[in-house]
């Protein structure tokens, strides 16, 4: 299993239109096949910082999610808003119960 782990700093002014985005992209992603994990949190402390987790089944199907309409639409979405951001990916053994 394949987790990723990222943050996505933002230009507060357009967190609204954003959530938004992540809100569709977010639904449309955890209907993928492969996908057992797919969100994204708001940082309770910060207006511009928002948190993504994924747990995708293997590199194929993290491959078919980087091809989707919906990825395009969320790239498009973000536009010029992003300030930085990073993703760093795991592989996990287990079955990823605790």
């Amino acid at each position: 299993m394949l987790v990723i782990y990222g943050e996505i700093t933002i230009d507060p002014a357009a967190r609204d239109q954003l959530i938004a985005a992540a809100v569709a992209m977010q639904k449309a992603s955890q209907t993928e096949a492969g996908c057992h994990r797919y969100v994204f949190a708001a940082d309770l402390e910060r207006d511009d910082l928002f948190h993504v987790s994924e747990h995708w089944e293997s590199q194929a199907a993290l491959d078919a999610h980087f091809a989707t309409p919906h990825m395009a639409a969320f790239q498009a979405a973000l536009g010029g808003n992003v300030k930085r951001s990073t993703l760093k990916k795991y592989e996990a053994s287990g079955d990823g119960t605790f």
